[in-house]
């Protein structure tokens, strides 16, 4: 026979296995299966797919303007260049080194070097007879692909 006494233990000992039984269901419960993975991936997939290229598209537009922003700086400073030696610059060298004549004349350096890289680190083209602007300069990026011509992100970009 058994006592009550072996009957409590008995009673304990199933808790105890139906309890670690629910523990380990509730412990495997937290894990995400991999079809949830796979679905949450695919989700978010589909999402940067349809946004990744809108992003994009405004990052070439940004340097587009980041170019042209520098463009009216250099823009500024042959000018400046102008006023102080009574010429234009031959080149874009004689903004951060006094041409040989006119060092008495020349208050540069009128530009960083830096300033002389457009948004994709390509030299800006300084011509100073314009083509593009009859008369006066033209300074010109040519884009990502810094090649003359494209379209898009590799199209060129003048002065106004």
């Amino acid at each position: 026979m058994i006592s009550a006494r072996d009957n409590d233990r008995l009673g304990e000992s199933e808790q105890l296995v139906k309890g670690r039984q629910m523990g380990h269901k509730r412990r495997a419960r937290k894990a995400f299966t991999l079809v949830e993975l796979l679905v949450v991936i695919l989700i978010i997939s589909m999402l940067a797919a349809f946004f990744a290229p809108r992003m994009f598209k405004r990052l070439g537009k940004s340097k587009r303007d980041i170019s042209k922003a520098k463009m009216a700086i250099i823009e500024q400073a042959v000018e400046t260049f102008n006023l102080d030696c009574g010429r234009y610059p031959e080149s874009l060298d004689e903004l951060l080194e006094a041409p040989e004549g006119l060092e008495d004349k020349w208050k540069g350096a009128y530009l960083k070097r830096s300033d002389l890289l457009d948004a994709w680190d390509n030299p800006y083209v300084y011509r100073p007879e314009g083509e593009v602007n009859p008369g006066y300069i033209d300074i010109i990026s040519f884009g990502a692909d810094g090649q003359e011509g494209g379209e898009g992100d590799n199209a060129d970009i003048y002065n106004d």
